[in-house]
């Protein structure tokens, strides 16, 4: 079908999308930072602004979710600046390799999240809306603006605004797993907020159908139906058969966490209206059969 140019794909999201794309009949060439030892592997330097003569070559997409883990470390100073650096540099040399191309009709598929938003409170946000002003929404902020020299050359570029991806094999869930089975995981700091949540079985579903969509701009990937997060807890607690009522003070997950803490906290009311307007159907639209499949797969 097309041949798609995929960047930070080596992990949890990454690993199932590119097996995704080439079920689907896309050729998939990753770009790696070690030497490539594979046919579908370029090797590219994004730090020192080095992109493969030629990687563009063919390409009827481009697919970027390189980006240090936000949750992952606790946020020193000089890891508030990797997280930006990371995200930054490899979008704004994907976009100018894009724009260099002369060519119009390659799409730039690019990660970000619903932390662009900050907190909202009951609202319910759209992707119209500004950004928030938590260091996350600025991170947010500076990466979608690193896609400007794609979107000025005249190419589709969208903003993949996640949510919280809810899979046993890796992210937010497998971080919970151990104080969930030991009956210890319930409702944070209060657990009124709205949480935004999405499978990553739907997550990998949802960006194959963007690339070959005429979707353009943010787009929210997350679960049609949003759930506040003690909802959120209780479900996960049900399908692991261990209690999840044990309240979490915000003090308490900030002594692990740190900063990164209060971004659980705040409350997004999100809806992916831009994926349902464009006739993607999601296979886990309710929080309870989907906590129930991911815990079981």
């Amino acid at each position: 079908m097309g041949h798609v140019l995929a960047a930070g794909v080596s992990g949890f999201l990454g690993t199932p999308l590119v097996a995704a794309l080439r079920e689907a009949g896309h050729d998939v060439t990753r770009l790696v930072r070690r030497p490539a030892t594979r046919a579908d592997e370029l090797t590219w330097n994004p730090s020192a602004g080095h992109l493969p003569p030629g990687a563009m070559d063919g390409v009827t997409a481009v697919v970027n979710l390189a980006g240090a883990g936000v949750g992952d470390r606790r946020w020193t100073v000089e890891r508030k600046r990797v997280l930006v650096t990371s995200r930054v540099a490899p979008t704004t040399l994907l976009a100018r390799a894009l724009a260099a191309t002369g060519r119009t009709e390659v799409p730039l598929i690019n990660a970000s999240a619903v932390g662009f938003y900050g907190d909202r409170g009951e609202e319910t946000i759209t992707t119209a809306d500004p950004p928030g002003e938590s260091f996350l929404a600025g991170v947010c902020t500076a990466w979608e603006a690193a896609t400007e020299p794609a979107k000025d050359a005249g190419h589709r570029v969208l903003h993949l605004r996640t949510g919280i991806v809810l899979d046993a094999g890796g992210g937010a869930l497998q971080q919970m797993m151990l104080p969930l089975n030991a009956g210890v995981l319930g409702p944070i700091a209060g657990g009124r907020q709205w949480w935004p949540w999405i499978t990553r079985e739907d997550w990998v579903r949802a960006v194959v159908h963007l690339v070959d969509s005429e979707v353009t701009g943010p787009v929210h990937l997350s679960a049609p139906h949003p759930r506040r997060n003690a909802e959120v807890m209780t479900a996960l607690g049900r399908a692991a058969h261990r209690p999840a009522v044990l309240p979490i003070p915000l003090f308490a997950v900030r002594i692990v966490a740190g900063e990164f803490a209060g971004e659980l906290a705040i409350s997004q009311h999100i809806t992916p209206d831009k994926l349902l307007d464009d006739g993607f159907e999601f296979t886990w639209p309710d929080l309870e059969p989907a906590a129930e499949h991911v815990l079981s797969s």
